[in-house]
């Protein structure tokens, strides 16, 4: 059966009135061979945009291709905002304002700065009371040592779970922790608070010198020449010092180079170890440590002198000395803690 397909371009314009083909103007499109028509034809925008239709003569009539639907929109080949907008990917969230943060962290700095006060001038009491730096920093270890063990009893904090190599690698902290506390002690006992804190401000100049030498971190000239200035100080003020004495006085460089020891060994063992502890966790382990560490030292060198019998024999108020020396070692132990809270934030 032959039949004849008549295809209107998209640059047919059509009439919205229907018009009847006259039934010469069938017969003479069936005469026709079997093939398409397209009328080109520089027409208007609007009738470009049309879809095309397709129709095809059978015997029994025409038979009409699928209904091309509304005309598109004309938008002579631009693409909306909108449209561009929509199909892309979703827009991500604004992070959240670091304020909160900002308020937290001011906290721990006025709290650790509140204890740290509090510390000097309660473990200056007892030191000058009591002249055994060695046991007021067996002390201050044991105080620590029962608020961290209490912590992780009331799952406070989580208890770690630490290997024997772990170990290993904290006892050299936990040697220069114990040696820093105990050097910073005995110059509280020999010198004024204010000239061991004033000694103690050269604790940058080791940090620098100890990061150069065991992690290969070299300073800049920037940094080597706003350290000129405290060392200048430093000098200046021991020159003028009433209370200076070279015991006081090396005890405390003593402390500067053990304390920035066992911060840079700190980072170096957390950068190394593949299951790395986190800082208040590293810092609970290493107070446990120092305690044990201590303890025969203090009971060798300076016997066990906090029995009231003794304290009352040389004439010391002992409520008062249990006291201070309770506040001192819960204010060391807090200072402390704040210290490595803030390096967490």
């Amino acid at each position: 059966m032959q039949s004849t397909a008549i295809t209107f371009a998209p640059s047919l314009s059509l009439s919205t009135r229907p018009r009847s083909l006259p039934a010469r103007g069938l017969n003479s499109i069936a005469a026709l061979p079997h093939g398409n028509f397209h009328f080109p034809g520089a027409l208007s925008a609007s009738a470009r945009k049309l879809s095309p239709i397709s129709c095809s003569l059978k015997q029994n009539g025409w038979v009409a291709g699928p209904n091309p639907g509304p005309p598109e929109p004309e938008s002579d080949g631009l693409v909306s905002r909108a449209t561009a907008e929509s199909s892309g990917p979703a827009e991500t969230p604004k992070p959240k304002s670091s304020a909160m943060d900002t308020v937290v962290l001011g906290s721990l700095f006025g709290l650790w700065y509140l204890f740290n006060i509090y510390f000097n001038i309660y473990n200056k009491q007892v030191l000058k009371a009591f002249h055994y730096p060695m046991t007021v920093t067996l002390v201050q270890f044991a105080v620590g040592t029962v608020l961290v063990v209490t912590m992780w009893t009331l799952n406070l904090y989580k208890r770690p779970k630490i290997s024997g190599s772990q170990l290993a690698g904290i006892l050299p902290l936990a040697i220069v922790h114990t040696l820093g506390n105990l050097f910073t002690n005995m110059s509280l006992g020999k010198v004024a608070v204010s000239f061991t804190h004033t000694i103690k401000a050269m604790e940058p100049f080791f940090s620098v010198v100890l990061s150069a030498m065991f992690l290969g971190e070299f300073p800049t000239l920037w940094v080597v020449s706003s350290l000129m200035p405290i060392v200048g100080g430093v000098a200046l003020a021991s020159m003028t010092e009433a209370s200076f004495n070279w015991a006081g006085f090396w005890s405390a460089m003593a402390s500067n180079l053990t304390n920035q020891s066992r911060n840079v060994l700190s980072k170096k063992f957390m950068v190394k170890k593949e299951d790395s502890l986190d800082n208040i966790t590293l810092f609970s382990i290493i107070t446990i440590m120092s305690f044990f560490l201590m303890a025969p030292i203090a009971f060798f060198m300076e016997g066990f002198k906090l029995t009231p019998t003794y304290l009352q024999a040389t004439g010391v108020n002992v409520n008062q000395l249990y006291t201070r020396s309770l506040i001192a070692a819960l204010c060391f132990h807090a200072y402390q803690q704040l210290c490595d809270d803030e390096k967490t934030i």
